[in-house]
């Protein structure tokens, strides 16, 4: 503690001037404590370097300073582990530091507990649970993304594979969020850091061959400021030009994706032009054109279209001195402060020391919030979040000059549903610049979009094929589940109606008693139209419903009627399930349901299965792993498990390639029935060329392991040289 005494004030008065010089109201007291009770409950704590551990939440709130974050959020950088790391209690930092720190601390707390290497399934909904944070307070992301930068600064002391996991969700998550925030630095120092554990071996040699290059490069750089420099002066433009070598990262994103060795990149310089008005940006870029001849396609305008973050720049590539490319960038103070500090440049300090926070501004934030609601399947959330977080942007603009930004790739479809979900689902027709385009038509940057509408339009099958945005995507499938589940409760009420007739009663009349609501639980729904709507897709038979809602007169009656009436008259969703087949599996929680099993894979009792809704079949069973199953509507599958002792034969057809030779089938025969398995059919075919034979045998077998035990025993036989299982996509032979 003597130790930490001594060393720490000086990094502690660092800390203060820095908060100090952007925030003249805030409390340096405040900072003083938040340190002096960090160091306390962190007193026995080391890093994994051996340094005392205080010197990690000191380091967070100096990077958090470059942030601009306000004094509370310095706090919470100071005592952001002490809930999660030693004794302090939350309730305890409240009383101390006040219900703002401590909520901020809670909220960096939970943040970081979140995982980005486990499975899709908690990987989604532990992302689900970080976007919603962000929402609520952007401070909490802010200081967990300092927590980050200085953690990939000291990664060096952690084990091979701990560094790898940290660097790829670094990787990941946490640049692409700095990318949106606006944050350039922290992105391209997080990206280069994280380069440097996952791929040490091309990060090396990516380094090498800088340093190889470092007094040719800074000679060129020089050259070229004293160029800009001259030529500016001359036309009037005052200016202060940089220029600096490209982020590693960057260079081998480049060459990696452009096929290109290093000797290839010319690009490796960008150089910077910043001047005092918008009207001087346009000016200067002149002067960069007048001098060296642009590059067709490489000039982006985004202080006329200023990206969602509210980046503003000027972006051109040239063939400058020698015929190298190289990059300028040209933009005023105020967008240089903003592209240097993302969000915070937005924020100001008022009497008291607090940041007004403007979370509005930032879209994409509102539209991850709205996606982790609508978005249930996790693979599709996970990879929609991944690619809004670093899109290739267009920009288009409505009939009245309001500009919409899209992702690259972006349709008609995502145009409309961005005006509204109606305006999507009763799309007919959009015009282009005035003239008219297919739906599937992908926006430029610079169109102008006028969308035609039709009530009696509706969302084709392949809409959602041309869409690219996650609210198109969504609100197409949400469409189409509605009108799947009404067309499915349409069915159930007719097929309930016909099995009613004969008591004087109809659905109508059940509904208006009740009788539907009484029984939702017991099978497992939340309304009833989702009850009617399981009878029309099959997952409950109306004899099941019926029995559960008709008095015991009427089931009596009901049961007189079914049993007189001749086969063929009996609507064939009344039959029940033979019970072989439906006692074996139990869906979603709920025995009894008509249950059939795939006969592409045939799936047996022990084996990973998944359950598909089949249109007035009820449940078909899959293997897991099935082609036929991963191809199917997500929407349509339901969880299913094997029934414990549920043991029906079940019939699979095995093939063995064996030696053509006397007595071997016999073996083979003789095995199949020592495992009390019986044959049900056999077949064999001799090839007659090369000394083989074929055998496939329909086998009743009752499980898995039964199964398993018995290709083993086969496989066993001298002479056999392939024992395979028909009818299963994973090939599974031995």
């Amino acid at each position: 503690m003597e130790e930490l005494a001594q060393s720490a004030p000086a990094e502690l008065d660092e800390l203060i001037r820095e908060v100090l010089a952007y925030n003249r109201q805030a409390d340096p007291q405040a900072i003083r404590r938040a340190y002096e009770y960090s160091a306390r409950m962190h007193a026995e704590q080391k890093r994994e370097s051996g340094e005392p551990y205080v010197t990690h939440p000191l380091n967070v709130a100096l990077i958090s300073t470059r942030l601009k974050l306000d004094l509370p959020s310095i706090e919470t950088a100071l005592l952001h582990d002490v809930v999660e790391d030693t004794h302090a209690s939350l309730q305890e930092v409240e009383s101390l530091f006040g219900a703002e720190v401590a909520r901020l601390v809670d909220g960096v707390t939970k943040v970081s507990k979140i995982t980005f290497s486990s499975r899709e399934e908690k990987q989604a909904e532990n992302f689900r649970k970080m976007i919603i944070a962000m929402a609520q307070d952007i401070r909490v992301v802010m200081i967990k993304l300092a927590d980050r930068l200085h953690n990939m600064r000291t990664l060096g002391a952690l084990p091979r594979e701990r560094q790898r996991e940290i660097a790829r969700e670094t990787l990941e998550i946490y640049a692409p969020i700095s990318h949106r925030l606006g944050i350039y630095w922290l992105k391209s120092e997080l990206e280069d850091n994280a380069f440097r554990y996952l791929n040490p071996q091309a990060y090396s040699m990516l380094k090498t061959m800088v340093a190889k290059r470092k007094a040719e490069r800074e000679e060129y750089i020089r050259a070229v400021i004293d160029i800009l420099s001259k030529r500016l002066a001359e036309s009037g433009v005052t200016a202060e030009v940089t220029g600096r070598p490209k982020h590693f990262y960057s260079i081998h994103t480049k060459m990696r994706e452009e096929g290109l060795s290093f000797d290839q990149i010319y690009d490796l310089v960008a150089f910077r032009i910043i001047v005092g008005t918008v009207r001087e940006c346009y000016e200067a870029l002149g002067v960069v054109h007048a001098n060296w001849k642009p590059v067709p396609g490489r000039f982006k305008d985004y202080i006329a279209l200023p990206k969602p973050n509210m980046y503003q720049s000027l972006h051109t590539t040239v063939i400058g001195p020698h015929g190298q490319r190289m990059e300028v960038q040209i933009r005023s103070r105020e967008m240089h402060r903003v592209a240097e500090e993302g969000i915070a440049a937005h924020w100001t300090y008022k009497e008291g020391g607090s940041a007004e926070r403007d979370t509005e501004r930032f879209a994409w934030l509102r539209r991850l919030v709205e996606w982790q609601q609508n978005l249930k399947d996790p693979a599709e959330f996970l990879s929609t979040v991944r690619d809004d977080l670093f899109p290739e942007e267009v920009f288009v603009f409505t009939p009245k000059g309001d500009v919409l930004d899209f992702p690259k790739g972006a349709s008609v479809i995502d145009f409309a549903y961005r005006i509204h979900s109606a305006v999507g689902n009763h799309l007919s027709g959009a015009r282009v610049n005035g003239r008219m385009v297919p739906l599937r038509y992908r926006l430029q940057s610079g169109d102008t979009v006028e969308v035609i509408t039709n009530d009696r339009q509706t969302p084709g099958k392949d809409w959602a094929n041309f869409a690219a945005t996650a609210r198109a995507k969504s609100r197409i499938r949400q469409w189409s589940r509605q009108q799947q589940a009404d067309r499915s409760r349409d069915l159930g009420v007719s097929l309930l109606d016909r099995e009613l007739e004969p008591l004087k009663l109809g659905v109508a009349q059940l509904r208006n008693e009740k009788r539907l609501d009484a029984v939702l639980r017991e099978f497992s729904q939340r309304d009833a139209d989702s009850l009617l709507a399981a009878v029309g897709y099959g997952i409950i038979t109306p004899a099941q419903l019926l029995a559960k809602v008709l008095t015991a007169e009427e089931l009596k009656l009901y049961r007189a009627e079914r049993q007189h009436a001749p086969s063929g008259e009996r609507p064939p969703s009344a039959r029940e399930p033979r019970k072989a087949i439906s006692s074996a599996v139990v869906v979603s929680g709920v025995g009894d349901v008509l249950v059939r099993f795939a006969r592409c894979c045939n799936p047996l009792p022990g084996e990973a299965i998944t359950g598909f809704i089949t249109r007035g079949r009820g449940v078909t069973v899959h293997l897991a792993g099935c082609t036929h199953a991963l191809m199917s509507d997500p929407q349509r599958r339901v969880p299913v498990v094997w029934k414990d002792g549920e043991l029906a034969p079940r019939a699979i057809r095995l093939e063995v390639l064996c030696v053509d030779q006397p007595g071997l089938l016999a073996a083979m025969s003789k095995v199949i029935a020592s495992a009390g398995v019986n044959i049900t059919t056999a077949e064999v075919k001799t090839t007659g060329v090369d000394g083989r034979a074929l055998s496939v045998f329909e086998l009743s077998v009752t499980n898995a392991r039964q199964l398993n035990n018995l290709m083993s025993s086969i496989a066993a036989i001298d002479g056999v040289m392939r024992v395979s299982r028909l009818g299963q996509q994973n090939g599974q032979q031995y």
